[in-house]
Parts: structure tokens; sequence; C-alpha cells
């Protein structure tokens, strides 16, 4: 089966969806399915092998932007446009620039989801032609539905089956200016009928984005994200808890939507009841230019409380360095305070054979009851969190337990060859695919 990919870029930033989509077309190729991974806006970050790293950038972040406030842009010769699209300055743009928010962006969003009749419709005529020089493809895969105004055009232009996955998009809508949230969700309604299927990525956000756009329930099928286990080998030998002492960790983008003030406030918390001696705080992911007077107030917090020098910031680590941090740790924790579609972060805490600890809402408990790998807790609780943190480290044989039951979970059902063969089913099984089941 011949697989277009379609991701949007962070740029600067690691992006889950980036990290999904990378392992997804990786496994594909291992599989012998040729797979084109296209990225849009700005260049992939990544922690592991770009597989779009001979692919040009496409919807140029640059060019989207000025497209979007200055008409005469949209009738620039097609030489600045190339320009602009360079991987070289979009990754130094991206650089330099604080991520962009969804108050911020309405005009933008809902100029995008207009495709064809956008002020971007350029650089979807110019994804399109490039595409026809490629192979045929039998599958066009869009990374989320905040991409669906290119899928009319791609669908009738490459005459292919377009596939869209859902993953978080309701909380970025959601987060538009009133000007334009609702007129971004009828847009959005109104494209998914140029789409012949949704893929979520757990059944909490089949269900959330079915209610949202109106779907039918058999439009959406569930296939969980999968990750590339490659580095993490067997598990750890559990550290010497006489002589070594615990550590609680976090790995997710550095922000208050992730919940990581929850996780410095449950910090604070144990180590004030002194049930568990010298517990340490390690917090890694993302950190980008908007992220860093978050992390300076949970600092200040934490200096506050004298407990800075137990603390490890580690932002933005290569994959090395973060499968060695995730093994460092003895419990982990990433109490996200909005809809969690799903929660990559979660399944590679389980690979390094760390029991979590994740809230009771959103796509956590379906997560922890597939993996068997941890506990839940009251959502945007503090001393929830720290009381199931410490019945973990006060039970050091169970929390093991947790672990090692969590870890062969993933190794067993959540791979990237596990979701990719999972895709593939669905995808052959699409309406209009020209795969018949079992090819």
């Amino acid at each position: 089966m011949n697989v277009v990919q379609l991701t949007p870029g962070a740029g600067a930033m690691y992006c889950g969806n980036c990290l999904r989509d990378n392992s997804l077309v990786t496994a594909l190729r291992a599989l012998g399915h040729p797979a084109l991974m296209v990225p849009l806006y700005l260049p992939l970050t990544l922690d592991e092998p770009d597989q779009s790293a001979d692919t040009p950038i496409f919807f140029g972040g640059i060019s989207v932007f000025l497209e979007q406030k200055a008409r005469w842009f949209r009738h620039a010769p097609s030489w600045l446009h190339h320009l602009l699209a360079a991987r070289p300055l979009l990754r130094w743009a991206a650089g330099k620039a604080a991520r962009t928010r969804p108050e911020q962006a309405g005009e933008l969003t809902l100029s995008m989801l207009q495709g064809e009749h956008g002020h971007q419709a350029r650089e979807l005529a110019a994804l399109i032609d490039w595409l026809k020089t490629q192979p045929q493809p039998d599958i066009v895969c869009l990374s989320n539905a905040l991409l669906l105004g290119s899928a009319r055009r791609l669908k009738r232009d490459l005459d292919a089956t377009l596939v869209c996955m859902l993953q978080g998009e309701d909380s970025f809508l959601d987060g538009l200016p009133a000007s334009h949230r609702s007129a971004c969700w009828d847009a959005l309604k109104e494209r998914t009928a140029d789409v012949d299927g949704f893929i979520a990525p757990s059944r909490y956000y089949a269900d959330v984005m079915v209610r949202r756009l109106g779907l039918p329930p058999s439009r959406v099928t569930v296939v969980h994200n999968g990750i590339n286990l490659d580095g993490y080998g067997e598990p750890a030998t559990a550290p010497d808890q006489a002589t070594a002492p615990p550590v609680l960790g976090y790995f997710a983008r550095m922000c208050p939507e992730k919940g990581l003030d929850t996780v410095v406030d449950a910090f604070i918390l144990i180590r004030d009841r002194g049930k568990i001696p010298g517990l340490r705080l390690r917090v890694g992911g993302s950190c980008g230019p908007g992220d860093l007077p978050f992390v300076n107030q949970l600092r200040r917090r934490l200096e506050q409380a004298m407990l800075h020098e137990h603390v490890e910031f580690h932002p933005n680590l290569d994959r090395s360095r973060k499968v060695a941090f995730l093994r460092s740790l003895t419990v982990f924790s990433v109490p996200a305070r909005y809809g969690e579609a799903f929660g990559l972060y979660v399944l590679e805490a389980l690979a390094a054979g760390v029991p979590v600890v994740q809230p009771r809402a959103a796509a956590f408990p379906e997560l922890i009851a597939a993996s068997g790998g941890g506990l839940l807790s009251e959502p945007g609780n503090a001393e929830s969190l720290a009381q199931r943190v410490e019945e973990l480290l006060l039970n050091p044989r169970g929390a093991r337990l947790l672990g090692e039951t969590g870890r062969r979970s993933v190794f067993e059902k959540f791979s990237a060859e596990a979701m990719a063969r999972a895709m593939l089913e669905v995808w052959r099984q699409a309406p209009n695919s020209r795969q018949a089941p079992g090819l």
C-alpha cells in the first residue's frame, strides 16, 4: 500500500503528533509499504531519524503567515515562496518565536480550514502539483483534523482514499477567540464530508469528536498510538532503595496545560510530610521561549520551599538521553489538565519500566486499564497526586510489579509496528480504498 503522510512540523519544539507520525512511517517502511512523509509549516523536531528529511516543506510557516496578512504576497513570484520555505530559514524563524497559541490564531485557522477558498490556496496547489510527480498514493493520511481544508482537493486531484487522524483538535479550537471559534468548528464540520474515514487514538477521544463534529460513530475507528521501542532494551535494574533516593519524574512540554505545576506542588507536599526521605524531582521535555516564564516561576516556588537543590530540569533531550532520563525515575506523572486524547509520554515511561500516576480523566483511565501500569489520581488535585505517588513509593515491590506489567503491555500492544499494522487494516477497509482486505 502506497501512503502519503501529511504532518505539521513544530519547528524547534518536540511534538507528540510528529513523533507518532514519524514512528508510523518508519514502521510502514519496515513492513514493506512505500510511505512518503511530507512536512508542513515548519521542520519536524524529532528524537529519532527524520523520515521527512528528503521531502520539501509545504505551507511554509513564513509564507502562510504573510499570505494571511499581506494581499500582495499571495501573488508574489514563486522564487520568493521557495526561498521562504528553505529548511534553515524556517528552523531559524521557529527558534526565534514562541509557540503559536490558539488565542492568536483565529483568522489563520479559519483561512486554512477554508482550503481552496482560503488565503493559502496557492500553497495547497503547490503541494498537489508536487504530489502528482510522486508515485500514485493509495492512501493520503492527514495528521489531524486542522488539515481538513486540504482534503477536498487532495482527494479529487490525487484520486486516493483520504483518512484523517484525530488528536487534540478540540482543545485548540476551543481556545480560539470567540470571534472565530464557532466559524472554525462549523468549517471543520463541513469539511468532514471530504474524508473517507477518521482514526482516533482512544475510545475517549473518538466519542468526543463524534459528538463535537456530529459524525456517525461508524466513521471513526480507534487505533491506539504506538512508539518506537529502539533503545529501551531490557528494563534497567531497580536502584537499591537503601542507598539511592527515589525520583518522581515528569516528561512532556513544560507548560501549565500538562500540569507541571501540579507535579511541583505534589512534590512539595510529599517532602513536607517526610514519609519519603530524600525524594527528588526530575523534569524533562520540550521547553520553548514561550514556556520559560512559567518554568522560572516554578523554580522560584521551589526556592521558596528550599527544595530547589533536590530538583533537576532537563529540557529538550535527544533520544538516548530521554531514555536514560526515564529509566532513572521511580514514579512518573504528567497530570494534564485538558482532555488529553492519548499521551505518548505514558507509553514512554512504561517502556522504561516506570509505573505512572495519571488523572482519572480523558484517555488516561483507558490507557491505564489497557497497560496495567499505573494508578489514577483526581484531576487537577496535587494532594491526590501526592497520596498516589506516596502509595507507590512506600510499596517498592508493588511499584516494580506495575512497571513490569506496563512495560510488557507496551512491547506487546503499543509498539510502532503494532500501530502500523492496525492502521493498514483500517485503511484497507476504508470506503473507496483500492486495496482489498488481506492484500
